[in-house]
């Protein structure tokens, strides 16, 4: 027979938590998990950007204000409980890569990442593909960031 501590420091599949000990509890804020979800997602070959078109225009802005910083957790939604987390991502793809292979390399690697650094058990990841982004998308934008900076030096 198990003791009451025993059972304490146990998942519903009868696995030790990490996260649950004789000693105390560890619990892992939702903004951590998406910080590393977001990292984690960013690191597969094939993914151009994460979040939504509003959410990135948004973060391009943030990131241009001196002293701003880029949010590795936009497009990123996560649901932290005491043992398990799910995951819901939002990412643009690179034209040409085979979008169900980014995806499974994604799940992956943020399940993978995810549960080596919080001990948290990743119950889902789903990812919702918002936008293809195509090689020529980023070229007018650069130009017209270019013709801006140009014509504000400009003498009258």
């Amino acid at each position: 027979m198990s003791t009451s501590s025993e059972q304490k420091d146990t998942t519903a599949t009868g696995a030790p938590s990490a996260l649950q000990s004789e000693h105390g509890t560890t619990r892992i804020a939702d903004a951590v998990v998406s910080k590393i979800a977001g990292l984690a997602t960013r690191e597969v070959d094939g993914i151009h950007a994460i979040g939504g078109g509003a959410a990135r225009a948004l973060g391009a802005l943030r990131e241009r204000i001196p002293g701003g910083t880029s949010n590795v957790a936009q497009g990123v939604h996560v649901e932290v409980g005491e043992k398990q987390a799910a995951v819901d991502l939002n990412v643009v793809v690179e034209y040409g890569v085979p979008i169900a292979e980014v995806a499974r390399a994604v799940r992956r690697n943020v399940i993978t990442t995810l549960e080596r650094m919080t001990g948290l058990e990743i119950v889902e990841v789903n990812i919702a593909v918002d936008d293809v982004h195509l090689p020529s998308d980023s070229e007018p934008e650069e130009r017209t960031d270019r013709r801006r900076i140009e014509g504000s030096s400009r003498v009258e």
